[in-house]
This record gives structure tokens, sequence and C-alpha cells, in this order.
């Protein structure tokens, strides 16, 4: 399985408090530690690219 940056927008949509490398591999059974932290590496992922990628499903509340 190839790690990409859509699954990086996911956990950092649902990661709540954790936000590691090492919490992502292990909720991704076919993903090593080593292979998220050579992605992350290589890619060049800003702020603002992750928050493009991200920003839609962001849902904001009045009250929140």
């Amino acid at each position: 399985m190839r790690f990409t940056k859509l699954n990086y927008c996911q956990y950092l949509l649902s990661s709540q408090i954790n936000y590691t490398i090492t919490n992502l591999a292990s909720h991704l059974e076919q993903i090593s530690h080593e292979k998220i932290n050579r992605y992350l590496k290589t890619e060049k992922l800003t702020p603002r690219l992750l928050w493009d990628n991200v920003k839609d499903f962001i849902e904001t509340d009045a009250e929140a």
C-alpha cells in the first residue's frame, strides 16, 4: 500500500490530540513508521497545501 497526501490529510482531520508519525503508523496496518517518515521528508507539504486539501471538510459552528 502506498502512503499519499490524502492519507496524511485524512489523519490530520481525524486526529484530535496526537499528530505523531508513530500514532499514524499504529492506525495503518500496511504502512510503517519509516514509510511515513520517508514520505514526509521528500514531499513538500506546506501549511497552505494541507489547508487547501482539508478546508472543505471543516465544519464551523457559531456556538463552538
